[in-house]
């Protein structure tokens, strides 16, 4: 007694019948044939969401009738390459694997899919409480339900304890290393400079050295687009991160043997913890505005599953100082993703066209660090690898004499708590990198006269 109708006639029945929400029930269907849907729903005032999968009902992602708005990836996903098997296993199967900042956005995943391929041990490295034990659980049901059998161990700690890693390291024979952890949101580092450069740099190196002294095989640092040419603190520690595993393999190959240290630089991935679509969604949701930076201002992206796919991809073909670059595909204009998301949701713009739409869209300029556009080679210098969407980057080095002196200064000055002097010596060890001429350090303003204080703008957008 229900009708069944042709996509063809939505358009009409979606008129004729006052229809206001489509639900998508389409588990099995590619993303390009997700996103073709979903473009031909767009322009209708409906609010379009998705049903859970099976798999997310099995492992208590997802509840029985729960729906949720229209995943992103619907947007603006694309349909991932298969994935090589020899190169997704190839330093996980059968090894005792660590992923720090397990649980993070990216972290995460890579412990879902690592678990898959079933190491003989898994183990989580995270700060944060209770992001660990949520990673951990959903692992242990996962593997109970898909009837996965490895050794899961997590630990509280934070990557720049050397001493600690170390001991994970070499007591539980880890053989290969994803390095997750990071503080990634720019203007929560742009005003947290001390703590910044100290977890994304100085907890990269110690963490580099604990494997190096472990014995680990493989040591794979996931990094950024940010680290280009960088316009902010978190993109500048995170390119003298790269700069000390370009240094410490060097100094490997040298000696012929220890850690093969690598690097995989990528953009946005799509709904993590620090993308913008969570927050637009919210905004949507309490009646707007919609806040976009820049009517210009474009980002690259990716979706979590097939970022993490392809990092443990490129771990396995490392050979030493490597720097592998993601085909990101071509980059978003932030604002048409906001655009898009209010009309998915059955909302209307609110424009100088449109006076009586329910959400506007309010620009309100860069944020501290911030670029129009994103970049993710220093230069023109690339090489394919086996995998189609997978680059080596050829990039320049420094030497590890000159690193070891600029983190000797950047230690010193962190520790007398100089956030002024620490930005001054992270421009010079990364000569790209230019600083604000303002320091947006919170601490520093905080500790100034009362009405000296600069006013800083609320870190609403996290692009």
């Amino acid at each position: 007694g229900i009708p069944v109708v042709a996509p063809r006639r939505i358009k009409q029945w979606v008129h004729s019948h006052g229809i206001t929400r489509v639900l998508l029930a389409m588990p099995a269907a590619s993303h390009e044939q997700r996103r073709h849907v979903v473009e031909r729903l767009e322009p209708l005032p409906v609010h379009v969401q998705t049903v859970p999968v099976i798999a997310d009902l099995l492992t208590g992602q997802a509840e029985l009738g729960q729906v949720r708005d229209v995943d992103v990836e619907d947007v603006l996903g694309r349909d991932a390459v298969v994935p090589d098997e020899g190169l997704l296993r190839g330093s996980v199967a059968g090894r005792v694997v660590a992923v720090t900042g397990a649980g993070g956005s990216i972290g995460s995943e890579l412990c879902r899919q690592i678990a898959r391929l079933e190491p003989s041990r898994l183990i989580l490295i995270e700060q944060n409480e209770y992001n660990l034990y949520r990673i951990e659980q959903e692992i242990r049901n996962e593997a109970l339900v898909e009837g996965h059998r490895v050794d899961i161990l997590p630990f509280l700690g934070s990557v720049e304890q050397g001493r600690r890693m170390e001991r994970i390291f070499s007591g539980l024979g880890v053989q290969t290393v994803y390095h997750a952890a990071a503080y990634k949101h720019v203007p929560i580092v742009e005003h947290n400079v001390i703590e910044g450069v100290r977890n994304n740099t100085f907890g990269t190196w110690r963490c580099a050295r604990a494997a190096l002294d472990a014995g680990v095989e493989r040591f794979i640092l996931i990094s950024t687009d940010k680290a280009v040419r960088p316009t902010n603190v978190m993109g500048a520690s995170k390119r003298l991160a790269e700069l000390v595993l370009q240094g410490m393999a060097a100094r490997v190959d040298e000696a012929e043997r220890g850690t093969c240290f690598s690097m995989v630089r990528f953009g946005n991935v799509l709904d993590s913890s620090g993308s913008v679509v969570p927050l637009f969604r919210e905004q949507i949701r309490r009646g707007g505005p919609v806040t976009v930076t820049h009517p210009d201002v474009t980002r690259y992206f990716m979706t979590i599953p097939e970022a993490a796919s392809l990092v443990l991809q490129a771990g396995t073909m490392a050979e030493g100082g490597d720097v592998f670059v993601l085909d990101m595909g071509d980059p978003v204009r932030i604002d048409d993703l906001a655009r898009r998301l209010i009309r998915l949701s059955g909302r209307t713009l609110r424009d100088e066209e449109n006076p009586d739409g329910q959400i506007a869209i309010e620009y309100v300029g860069l944020r501290p660090g911030e670029k129009l556009f994103e970049e993710l080679l220093l230069g023109d210098n690339v090489t394919g690898t086996r995998h189609p969407m997978i680059m080596r980057a050829l990039e320049w080095a420094m030497p590890w004499v000159e690193v070891e002196q600029h983190l000797a200064a950047l230690d010193l000055a962190a520790h007398e708590f100089d956030a002024d002097r620490v930005r001054k010596l992270l421009a010079r060890a990364v000569g790209e990198y230019q600083p604000a001429a303002r320091d947006f350090d919170l601490l520093i303003q905080a500790e100034r006269p009362a009405g000296t204080i600069s006013p800083l703008r609320r870190p609403d957008l996290t692009h």
